[in-house]
């Protein structure tokens, strides 16, 4: 893609952000099963349902520019996604293995909030109201994502994983 204006550059950021967020659909399902807490695999899955809106999201926006959803490929999301892999192939399932999927997890919430951040300050440059009101909502779900692994990790995940080391 050429990218000459500043709407040609929204449009690859939402490409970018429709490939990423397709990944991840895929990616929170085996995140889910791989977590050895009841509550991180209740966090996973409620994610999961999160992540399907913010693909609608995306389409809607897409649409109202008058295109059909295209995906760029998202180098970075899968390379998030792999380092989450290496961590459940890496440790068995145990609370050492839920601080470490919580660990990639923040690593992906914080290249959407990130990624999304920018895309609503194109949007809003570009006087694309909708699709700011669209990508703020997905952007505080994110937010509320990462706060939610964050409290999960330091209220028990953590602590467990180093009382599993002690013993």
């Amino acid at each position: 893609m050429n990218i000459e204006n500043m709407q040609d550059l929204f449009v690859e950021q939402i490409q970018d952000l429709y490939d990423a967020e397709q990944r991840l659909t895929k990616a929170l399902p085996e995140m889910a099963e791989a977590a050895a807490s009841s509550e991180l695999r209740r966090a996973f899955e409620e994610h999961h349902g999160e992540t399907q809106g913010h693909v609608s999201r995306l389409e809607r926006i897409f649409e109202g520019m008058g295109l059909s959803p295209k995906a760029t490929t998202c180098d970075a999301m899968k390379g998030l996604i792999k380092e989450g892999e290496t961590i459940v192939s890496d440790i068995k399932q145990s609370a050492l293995r839920d601080a470490g999927l919580i660990a990639a997890a923040n690593r992906v919430e914080h290249y959407e909030i990130a990624a999304y951040g920018s895309a609503k300050t194109f949007a809003r440059n570009l006087g694309m109201e909708r699709a700011v009101m669209m990508l703020e909502e997905t952007l505080e779900e994110e937010k509320n994502a990462d706060q939610k692994l964050t409290q999960l990790a330091e209220s028990m995940i953590n602590s467990e994983a180093l009382q599993t080391q002690l013993r």
